[in-house]
């Protein structure tokens, strides 16, 4: 989620390249961030290969947020 709040979009390789993970594992991860729609997962032709990528949605930026204000509370101690 952190590559995705920063990028308005990211591709699968480049984000397996970043995460340094599986195709599967990625794959795992983007279907249950989707289904909680977190996540828009977009596939298209680009030529004759299928590109996908990932987009935050509002509800998982907003969800993001959410999780780095309670890290923050934690850290602080509150």
């Amino acid at each position: 989620m952190s590559s995705l709040m920063v990028n308005d979009s990211m591709d699968f390789l480049t984000l397996k390249d970043i995460l340094d993970v599986t195709d599967g594992n990625l794959a795992s991860h983007a279907a249950a961030l989707e289904k909680i729609e977190y996540i828009k997962i977009v596939k298209e032709f680009v030529g004759k290969k299928t590109r996908t990528s990932f987009e935050a949605t509002l509800l998982g930026k907003a969800e993001f947020y959410k999780h780095l204000k309670a890290l923050e509370e934690l850290i602080k101690g509150n």
